[in-house]
């Protein structure tokens, strides 16, 4: 009994040490991450804007209402619009994505390291960079490059990102620029781990091309790529500063009005200045994403069962 009671205490004793250790790390999770997000829930139960900084009122769940149920609002709109953007911009990115990543696995291809290179060049830049360069120097309705293109051609200017269809596309274009490089990267490598005597089994029972990516290319790649599509497909869904930068910049709007749920948030936080009502928002976009990634890996573990 002695034994097992100085056992208990030197388990109790190193469980006190490594809390103490770690207190440190845990006090600044808690003031960098648990604290805002508990701030900004209490804050959507108020009416907090510009008028009303510190003789705010609590309105319960009016701003949620608000967002929800109020069409003219807005959110629904935003949040429409950011569904129809990842589903574009991802279906887009693994379709190009996978050419380009298999054009790079052809047999004898010369330079491929080359072209890698010019490839990745895109994802090192930083991303505040590219986007600016795209605005100014292809879209810009004056002297951009695009432009310059078309009135040599004996056409008119275009004004790229002054309407909501054309600048959903040129904002499609750069996050394009941006994003691809990565899946091209994954999705090569991937390619790369297929045993080629699959593809020469495939051809020699009369497999063609896309029977062979079908029943084996997409097969023996879905695993390696599936990480890759989840984690892209959150940060397209969470997408802010290609939207913000090329069309809803302050002080050079260009007269699209393209909103994802970040950049709706953002102009109720601070171009409105409606903290209730964009705390609401962001406690709803908090909770959509929890969602998401809770059915995300519920459907990852069951396709591992399932294998």
């Amino acid at each position: 009994m002695k034994k097992q009671n100085e056992l208990g205490k030197k388990k109790t004793k190193k469980t006190w040490i490594a809390y103490l250790w770690s207190a440190p790390s845990l006090l600044l999770i808690l003031l960098i991450v648990i604290f805002p997000i508990l701030y900004t829930g209490y804050i959507s139960f108020t009416n907090m804007n510009v008028y009303h900084w510190t003789n705010y009122t609590w309105n319960g769940f009016d701003n949620y209402k608000d967002a929800l149920l109020v069409l003219d609002n807005g959110f629904i709109a935003a949040l429409m619009f950011t569904v129809l953007w990842t589903v574009v911009n991802m279906v887009l990115q693994l379709v190009i994505a996978y050419v380009l990543a298999s054009l790079l696995n052809i047999k004898n291809l010369k330079l491929r390291n080359l072209y890698k290179t010019l490839l990745i060049f895109p994802w090192a830049m930083p991303g505040y960079v590219s986007i600016l360069l795209w605005k100014t120097g292809m879209f810009n309705s004056q002297f951009g490059l695009l432009n310059q293109w078309l009135v040599k051609a004996g056409f008119e200017p275009v004004r790229w990102l002054a309407g909501d269809v054309i600048a959903f596309v040129c904002c499609t274009v750069v996050n394009l620029w941006l994003a691809l490089p990565f899946m091209i990267t994954i999705i090569d490598g991937a390619l790369q781990s297929i045993d080629q005597s699959f593809y020469e089994s495939a051809k020699l029972d009369g497999a063609g091309w896309f029977k062979s990516t079908y029943y084996i290319t997409v097969p023996m790649i879905k695993a390696i790529i599936t990480p890759a599509v989840v984690i892209t497909a959150f940060t397209t869904f969470k997408q802010f500063d290609v939207i913000y930068l090329l069309t809803q910049q302050v002080g050079a709007k260009t007269g699209a009005d393209l909103h994802t749920i970040l950049t709706y948030a953002y102009e109720k936080a601070f171009i409105t200045n409606n903290y209730g009502y964009s705390s609401a928002i962001s406690i709803l976009i908090f909770i959509l994403l929890i969602g998401l990634s809770t059915l995300m890996n519920r459907q990852n573990k069951r396709a591992e069962v399932d294998e």
